[in-house]
């Protein structure tokens, strides 16, 4: 009895002790012994563990309107495409027209990404993104209240324009709104809600037409905007990083055109190239290729985004587990790239294409994480929403020189590139996470 009394005394006291240590950031030589003070140590680490991995409230809050606008713009980008047949018998115009709207949404979204990064740094995020998040939303109004095309191409171009702001503005906010050891999976999560209102949008758009009628569901798809600029007006304080950005000097383009953010552009590029090919052309490649029936074909199209969904959220775990992001990013997409290989150059079975092409979409949605780290890293402190609005370029140029090279691959009967092509883009961007990982960060913006 009286030995278990001393070594409860003991315990308390050491837990006194590390209470004071963490108070006043000291030892006390002359009350603990070295085993003692080791334990100390020990529990301090534990300690310090579990408050930086816990989620505070302005966190959460952060995270959630942020991902709820990331949601929104994903869903505004497959708001036109699964109307395309009802949109040409409403307004008699062909599908080359239609295309062109998806044209002109790309186009201005890619001449006006690096502008809205500056803007973003300048003005602070908060505020373009709600600028973004309601002329995007305008967009879609003002169409569903016509059903012209013109207004179509008019609100293209408007939302093309809003659709700019999001990256940087969404990273930006991040940077500055999340602690650091959060911050892969704060950036898995506001990626995972990208994608799933990509994936929403067909179906829901197609079930607001039956009740809504086709430019209510227009309509009701460009109210989504204001809603999710709600939450953003209702955050109490903006960003320490907002603060800081606006007071920085005039902003310095060859400072922010570093090696690494170059390499990023290019490595973003390729990653759009390698994507464009899967999402786009697969499909009917697996058809002519191996004769793989339509439906199992998009069915294994559907497993290898849905995988990479929740490949997304895995990869925010592991991102906040290291530093080692490029190499995270160049395992992940070196798996992805064999895995894809083998579907170009194997018949498989269905079920083994479906595991396949599921084990490639988690792989590369592993990486993304890591890729927006490699991003954040390579930015310098007050200039994030700059350097990712930069990069985020390479989307663009990826987005449109993509499906015309793998359109061209197909015109020439040569299924078996889709794959190929997209696992030279791959390997290219493995090349490329190692390469930018290697240079040093930028210290300061100028």
């Amino acid at each position: 009895g009286r030995s278990l009394q001393t070594q409860r005394a003991k315990r308390r006291h050491e837990v006194f002790l590390l209470l004071f240590v963490h108070k006043k950031k000291t030892l006390l030589p002359a009350f603990q012994s070295p085993r003692t003070e080791r334990r100390l140590i020990r529990m301090s680490k534990q300690t310090s563990t579990w408050q930086t991995s816990t989620w505070q409230p302005g966190e959460l809050r952060t995270l959630g309107s942020i991902s709820g606008a990331h949601l929104v713009s994903h869903f505004h980008m497959m708001v036109f495409p699964p109307l395309f047949v009802l949109l040409q018998a409403r307004m008699g115009v062909d599908f080359i027209q239609l295309g062109l709207v998806i044209t002109v949404f790309s186009v201005v979204s890619g001449l006006f990404q690096a502008p809205a990064g500056f803007a973003v740094d300048r003005f602070g995020a908060r505020l373009v993104l709600l600028i973004g998040l309601l002329l995007g939303g305008g967009s879609f109004i003002l169409f569903g209240l016509t059903l012209s095309y013109p207004w179509m191409l008019a609100a293209a171009a408007i939302a093309g324009l809003a659709n700019c702001t999001y990256h940087p503005c969404d990273y930006a906010i991040l940077s500055g709104g999340i602690g650091e050891k959060r911050m892969g999976r704060a950036f898995s999560i506001h990626t995972f809600a990208g994608y799933l209102g990509g994936a929403l949008a067909p179906f829901a758009m197609l079930l607001m037409v039956n009740w809504l009628g086709l430019s209510g569901a227009i309509i009701a798809a460009g109210m989504l905007g204001p809603l999710a600029a709600i939450p953003l007006l209702l955050l109490r304080d903006a960003p320490a990083h907002e603060q800081a950005a606006r007071r920085t000097a005039p902003v310095s383009t060859r400072t922010l055109l570093t090696p690494a953010v170059v390499s990023l552009i290019v490595f973003f590029a390729m990653l759009a190239m390698s994507s464009s090919g899967i999402s786009n052309f697969s499909v009917v490649a697996l058809h002519q290729l191996w004769n793989v029936a339509l439906g199992m074909a998009n069915a294994s199209l559907t497993a290898f985004l849905l995988a990479s969904a929740f490949g997304v959220l895995a990869g925010g775990i592991i991102a906040d587990r290291t530093a080692r992001h490029g190499e995270v990013a160049a395992i992940g997409f070196a798996m992805s790239a064999a895995l894809i290989l083998i579907v170009g150059m194997l018949r498989l079975p269905d079920l083994a294409l479906l595991a396949t092409m599921g084990a490639a979409g988690f792989c590369s949605g592993i990486i993304m994480p890591s890729r927006d780290m490699l991003v954040r890293a390579s930015a310098p402190k007050g200039a994030e929403g700059r350097v990712f609005g930069i990069v985020s370029t390479g989307f663009n140029i990826g987005g449109i020189f993509g499906p015309m090279l793998f359109g061209w691959v197909m015109d020439r009967g040569l299924p078996f590139w889709v794959f190929g092509g997209s696992v030279a883009f791959m390997l290219s961007t493995c090349v490329l996470a190692l390469a930018t990982e290697r240079r040093p960060r930028p210290v300061a913006a100028e």
